[in-house]
This record gives C-alpha cells, structure tokens and sequence, in this order.
C-alpha cells in the first residue's frame, strides 16, 4: 500500500500516524515461498523533525509457514520487529541516513509493503525448529524420524577409516 508523505515532508515539525493494512500474502526470496498466515495492521507515525529530518516509525507483526529446520514439516513462525528508519530531507529530495538503497521510497510515496519486505528479511530467523529435539529425517528413505523408526542403517562410519571398510567388505574371511 502506497502513503503519500509529501504534506509531512514540506511542513515542519509534523508527525502523522496512519494505520495500513499488509497487502503481502506471502513472502518470496531466493530461499523459496512462504505463506503469510497471520497479519495484524501496521501503526506508522511520520514525523518531520524541524525540516531537517524524516522518520518513520512503527511495528509489525506477522506469522509466516516456514519448514523445520530438520524434518521440513511446517512451523508457524511469528516474526515482530520495529521499523525505525531516519531519512534526512535535503532541498525536498529523502536520503537515506544509513547510505542504504530504499527502494520503499517512489518520489513522495512510501510503499508500507516493499518496507515491510526488506525488514523480514533483515529480521528472518537463523533456524527454525518445529520442536527443540527434532530427529529430522532420515538419510537414507527421508522418512520424518519424529513420527516412527523407519529401521534403516544409518549408522555412519568415520570417512578417514574408509579404506579399511572397503578391504572388510572385499575380503569376508578376514
């Protein structure tokens, strides 16, 4: 959803909050698709401090379908965070104060989804765990170890001792 921020902009000392609702219904990057499940509206306060400085502020909460780490199963995973970005304001043109490219800025019109886009990229999770002491699943018949055995081997062997494994496994009367 677009806001225009030119009235801000060109009066001093303004502040205005607007509450916008997320338009996002998923969340792709290169590490695949994942489905917004839940979005509670964004409350964004604008404020123009002595015509030197923009900033804009708010948080967000949303829960995303991201797979277990180990078993692929799907996690439902909230992500919150604050949006707390300072533009300065020079001759009516927005910079960004930390040199960062912001492509949520089009002219006068802040773009709340591609700004809430960049953040839960920044704010993504390292791992995500459908439950702490999750077994994964197994190497050799991907078979999800948290709802049974599946009796495979899977015992592995240490790689530096291959060698005398293979001479084991050629010669049985050893």
């Amino acid at each position: 959803m677009l806001i225009d921020i030119s009235k801000v902009v060109k009066s001093i000392n303004k502040e205005v909050s607007e509450e916008v609702s997320i338009e996002l219904t998923s969340f792709e990057s290169r590490l695949g698709n994942f489905p917004i499940l839940q979005k509670s509206p964004v409350v964004l306060t604008i404020t123009n401090q002595e015509n030197k400085t923009l900033f804009i502020r708010g948080a967000v909460d949303v829960t995303l379908s991201i797979p277990c780490g180990r078993c692929l199963e799907e996690v439902p995973t909230q992500i919150c965070f604050d949006i707390d970005k300072k533009l300065d304001i020079n001759d009516s043109v927005l910079v960004d104060d930390e040199m960062e490219e912001n492509d949520y800025l089009i002219g006068f019109e802040l773009d709340v989804d591609k700004l809430v886009y960049a953040e839960i990229l920044v704010n993504w999770p390292m791992k995500v765990l459908c439950k702490e002491d999750c077994e994964g699943i197994c190497k050799v018949c991907g078979m999800n170890l948290n709802k049974g055995d599946c009796g495979c081997q899977r015992t592995e062997l240490d790689p530096r001792m291959a060698a005398i494994q293979d001479i084991f496994s050629k010669f049985k009367e050893v």
